[in-house]
């Protein structure tokens, strides 16, 4: 038995490389993207009374994930990387077959024309991810006092130390308030829940990490305990 879905919609996403996406959706409220709705499915009365829900289960596909032969356990992060679970039992991306599921905040539900766009927050959505579903999350039912969690009991993440190098503050500096506000905010949060490998975290060895974040290239380093985002540069095309 096999089955054939297609896609319903395309995710615009704040992450446009993997490193650095949350590992789990909500943990941090200013990362947004957009869902654009492909056709056919891009027909208002699907969308009606939408915009009553709060939030939204995201059915999509892991597609920078996909291998030719699947694992029955996986090493997860939140367990250092040096301990195997079994796959059902983790939510690692590299699965038989490659179905995340996200719940993510509505903001907004936009209709240009025959164009319809859902805007999402707290997400967890890597650009391009191709969705196959959208479901109303129901709280009632949704969120079940007392569930049990396995090894991921808490949300990962701390407070942290973050500095600003110059240079950081000064590309800031050249954007719309808001605008400088929103990205200070989401690049706290992003290095608050520390997304270099797990094998890095004890290290008192200083490193350099990097990711793209919007159309900007993002370049922090790790000294100890000491955070410093040192360089905020606006992405450039490699030549072909």
């Amino acid at each position: 038995m096999s089955f054939t879905f297609e896609p319903i919609g395309i995710i615009h996403s704040c992450f446009k490389e993997k490193f650095g996406i949350p590992r789990q959706s909500g943990l941090i409220p200013e990362a947004e993207g957009q869902l654009e709705i492909l056709p056919p499915y891009n027909r208002p009365e699907a969308f009606v009374e939408l915009q009553s829900y709060s939030h939204l289960w995201i059915s999509f596909i892991f597609h920078q994930a996909m291998r030719d032969a699947w694992r029955p356990s996986v090493r997860p992060p939140r367990l250092g990387g040096n301990r195997r679970v079994g796959v059902f039992a983790s939510r690692s991306p590299f699965r038989p077959n490659p179905l995340g599921l996200s719940v993510v905040e509505l903001q907004g539900v936009e209709q240009q024309g025959e164009q319809i766009v859902l805007q999402l927050g707290g997400i967890d959505l890597l650009d391009g991810t191709p969705v196959i579903d959208i479901k109303p999350y129901v709280p009632y039912c949704d969120a079940i006092p007392g569930a049990r969690s396995g090894f991921a009991p808490e949300p990962p993440g701390a407070p942290i130390e973050l500095t600003f190098a110059p240079q950081a503050e000064a590309t800031l500096a050249q954007l719309p308030p808001q605008q400088a506000e929103q990205l200070r905010r989401l690049i706290q949060r992003i290095l608050e829940i520390d997304p270099r490998p797990a094998y890095h975290r004890n290290s008192v060895k200083r490193r350099d990490y990097g990711m793209r974040l919007y159309d900007f290239n993002i370049r922090w380093q790790v000294d100890a305990e000491t955070v410093t985002l040192t360089r905020i540069e606006a992405f450039q095309e490699e030549p072909v």
